[in-house]
This record gives structure tokens, C-alpha cells and sequence, in this order.
């Protein structure tokens, strides 16, 4: 299933994002199907292939909550934003 989401390509401390079409078992800094655009959320801004976002939607790519969210704030997208869910790591007992 193919996934749009942020990609980090930022330094330590100097977030920076891709936001990618790419395959939902592919790791978070892996390949990549198409480069849909960019974001900084140090500065605010970003820009955004507004068609690309649409065509790979309509092909039934899934959106994650956080680009959704931000798709939703620019007007890219229309509909409510999305409680983000934040998935713990698990600890390793020593």
C-alpha cells in the first residue's frame, strides 16, 4: 500500500522534511516513489505539488495524520484535521 508521508532529511537539531509518495513498508529514510514537495517547520514554510498530491490520492494512496493535517491547514485538502497518534517504543529489559 502506498503511503504519502514526511521523509527527515534535516540536520541534528534542524528539522527538515520531503514530503514522499513510498511504499508503507519502506523504512522512513528508504527509497521513494515520487518527491511530492517539502516542508520547514523552523520557518513555516514549505511548498507543496498541489496536482501530484491529488493524482497519487485518487490512486489510493493513504495520507499519514501529520501530512493530512498539514494538507488540511494550506487548503490543499478539504475535511477535518486528524488526531495524530504517536506510537510508543518499547523498552528492552536488560
Amino acid at each position: 500500500m502506498l503511503r504519502i508521508r514526511f521523509q527527515r532529511i534535516g540536520k541534528r537539531n534542524r528539522p527538515y522534511f520531503r514530503i514522499v509518495v513510498a511504499e508503507r513498508s519502506a523504512p522512513p529514510k528508504g527509497k521513494f516513489i515520487e518527491k511530492l514537495g517539502f516542508w520547514d517547520p523552523i520557518k513555516k514554510e514549505g511548498r507543496f505539488d498541489e496536482e501530484r498530491i491529488k493524482y497519487w490520492i485518487e490512486k489510493g494512496a493513504q495520507v499519514s495524520d501529520s501530512c493530512w493535517n498539514l494538507f488540511v491547514k494550506k487548503g490543499i485538502i478539504k475535511g477535518k484535521k486528524r488526531e495524530i497518534q504517536i506510537v510508543q517504543k518499547k523498552k528492552d529489559k536488560k
